[in-house]
């Protein structure tokens, strides 16, 4: 199974972004830092709203 890119909305500032799917760090908003997804070994924990899978 192939990673996938995710689109996310935060749920503080309403900005939208791309994260991977798979992601090996925390990943932060790039508007107000807020954390958006989490590392768990795999697929990472997203801590925000899904808009699309791309």
């Amino acid at each position: 199974m192939e990673g996938k890119f995710i689109k996310v909305k935060c749920s503080k500032c309403k900005a939208s972004q791309v994260i991977f799917g798979k992601a090996s760090t925390k990943v932060r908003c790039l508007e107000c830092n807020t954390v958006l997804a989490l590392p768990s070994g795999g697929k990472a924990k997203i801590r925000s709203r899904v808009e699309e899978i791309l």
